[in-house]
């Protein structure tokens, strides 16, 4: 993102209009949104603040609140002014010293070191407008970049005039340590610059396209996407937020704490970001429901997948879980969903697995009611038949997840017709019924253990998949609180060259003083992000502790279930074969 103080951007790009009078055009700061011309996916937002320092408006505290603002939204910073870059145009630049003033890092009343503000303050662009200067530096041919460090080249000594020369040049060094120049001739002849917008393009002043094109090309290279303090990206949704949030604060007279801004920019993105996982995982889960009743063994592999691409797209968004709390809530969210699907897809094979037998069983049924069992020798005939039956229905509902259960339950319930075609058939003696009444009790038991068995195979599938799972989540866990510490450490960098190149600036053109005090600062920063990385290194540790601790408290549930079905099963006898064969 970048702010442009002025008019510069309306001139090399057609979005915002240009003041042709005195009077300022622009207020407050204008947004324009295009897709940027060489980076796909990435939008270039750029931001035009009113005039700072009109004489129609005269109130500084606001042109700081614009300029703070600017600061905050941008990634980087172009600087409009006309003319030159002399000491009037830097003392003017006041808006700089009181920077620290009206932006703080954390609690209004914690002390910041200079380092912190580094880190997220955009890259510096001094965009000097109608340049008639040669770029000449004591008799040497200069470059723009040279030409603006010469402007912020500081003064020898202590007294008050000198402090108040150096002030704003050492705040413009110390904040915007990235810094570029660019000077722009006058874009076409003077009586023509009230009618820029409509001019012919062939009045323009070639050299001015060569430094706007030059000036664009720069930008769109070198400028880098907008990050929050910790480097989340500002997407355009952040975007959003955080000009709410930090305009809401300034009107209410507070000062902009970047800390609290993350803070709420965390608990928003994060909630979206268990809100866009969890839809991932229902879009998917949803589609394949369509399909139900699946096999155990699908319906687990696609819950995996979709479990895995909804912690991802989690993981993209969110940032600042430090305790776990949206990403445990997502896995729970999924597990109580997967149960759902689980109970959809048995439900939907118990239906199928019903229906089928009730078509396999109809003709049996209609003897039954005929009475074309109850005659000597009719046990034999209905037992051939019941086991066509079984035989059939195993062989086409084998893919079935309740399959031993329904077939459980069905000749649970042909109990009593069996009982009462056993009773009726005189072929049997009765000692013959009673070996045949114990035949079928086992033969009901053996039917019962089987579909203990069938549920507790799909218990261990599952726990095999949860397991998957579980250490696939660990790992994008760990690979998430890398990429956060190498941001922090990259910004601890930046900030230390930054602090080291000042340094020995200060110390080759004498201000050894001043160098003197740099080294304490460079040392306190040091000391400070070591603090950090040490306190961000126990929080990911404990992070990854309490999500190991979740895993393990999840699997023990399901071993336990495990173990308590294993014990039903072991439990009982196992029966002796024979009687209506159903194996």
């Amino acid at each position: 993102m970048h702010a442009s103080h002025g008019g510069v951007s309306g001139v090399w790009l057609s979005g915002f209009a240009l003041g042709s009078t005195i009077e300022s055009k622009t207020k407050g700061i204008w947004m324009w949104c295009v897709p940027h011309p060489t980076k796909p996916g990435t939008t270039l937002v750029l931001l035009d603040t009113e005039g700072l320092g009109d004489v129609d408006k005269g109130d500084s505290v606001h042109d700081t609140r614009i300029f703070s603002l600017a600061v905050l939204l941008s990634s980087t910073l172009v600087l409009n002014s006309r003319g030159t870059i002399d000491n009037r145009a830097i003392e003017e630049l006041q808006y700089v010293t009181e920077l620290t003033e009206y932006i703080k890092i954390k609690s209004p009343d914690e002390v910041v070191d200079d380092g912190e503000f580094v880190k997220f303050f955009p890259s510096f662009i001094w965009a000097v407008r109608d340049f008639t200067l040669q770029l000449n530096i004591e008799g040497k041919d200069a470059t723009e970049d040279e030409y603006l460090e010469f402007a912020l080249k500081l003064k020898l000594g202590n007294s008050i005039q000198v402090n108040n020369y150096n002030l704003p040049r050492e705040c413009i060094r110390k904040y915007f340590p990235s810094r570029k120049c660019f000077t722009f001739p006058f874009p076409t002849n003077p009586d023509n610059v009230s009618y820029l917008e409509t001019l012919d393009p062939a009045e323009i002043s070639k050299r001015f396209l060569e430094v706007t094109n030059r000036f664009c090309q720069f930008i769109f290279d070198q400028s880098q996407v907008k990050n929050l303090k910790d480097g989340h990206t500002v997407t355009g949704r952040v975007l959003g937020h955080l000009v709410k949030t930090y305009v809401d604060t300034i009107a209410s007279g507070a000062v902009p704490c970047l800390e609290n801004a993350v803070i709420s920019m965390a608990l928003i993105e994060n909630e979206a970001a268990f809100q866009e996982g969890l839809e991932v995982y229902q879009s998917g889960m949803e589609k394949l429901k369509k399909s139900f009743p699946l096999e155990l063994n699908e319906i687990t592999s696609e819950h995996q997948c979709f479990s895995l691409m909804a912690t991802q797209t989690f993981m993209k968004r969110c940032f600042r879980d430090s305790d776990g709390k949206f990403l445990t809530s997502l896995e729970e969210a999924i597990n109580h969903q997967f149960d759902r699907y689980l109970w959809d897809n048995e439900k939907a094979s118990e239906a199928k697995c019903e229906s089928l037998l009730s078509v396999l069983s109809e003709p049996m049924t209609e003897r039954i009611n005929q009475g074309f069992y109850a005659t000597a020798g009719g046990y034999d005939l209905f037992c051939q038949d019941l086991e066509d039956i079984v035989n059939q229905y195993n062989t086409l509902a084998y893919q079935e997840v309740k399959i031993a259960e329904v077939l459980e339950k069905f000749l649970q319930q042909k109990v009593a017709v069996t009982t009462a075609i056993l009773q009726a058939d005189d072929k049997l003696t009765e000692n013959e019924r009673k070996i045949c009444e114990e035949r079928e009790r086992a033969v009901l038991l053996e039917q019962e253990i089987k579909a203990q068995e069938e549920r507790q195979r799909q218990l261990k599938e599952k726990m095999v998949i949860e397991e998957q799972n579980n250490e696939e989540r660990v790992r994008q866990v760990i690979q998430k609180m890398e990429e956060e510490m190498s941001f922090q450490q990259q910004e601890t960098q930046r900030a230390m060259d930054s602090k080291l190149r000042e340094q020995a600036a200060l110390m080759e053109k004498g201000f050894q003083e001043k160098a003197n005090k740099m080294a304490s600062e460079i040392e306190e920063l040091r000391r400070n992000n070591k603090e950090v990385e040490d306190r961000k290194s126990r929080e990911f540790a404990q992070m990854i502790a309490d999500q190991e601790r979740r895993n393990a408290e999840n699997m023990e549930v399901l071993r336990q279930q495990h173990r308590q079905q294993m014990e039903a099963i072991n439990s009982r006898p196992r029966p002796s074969s024979g009687g209506c064969s159903i194996q």
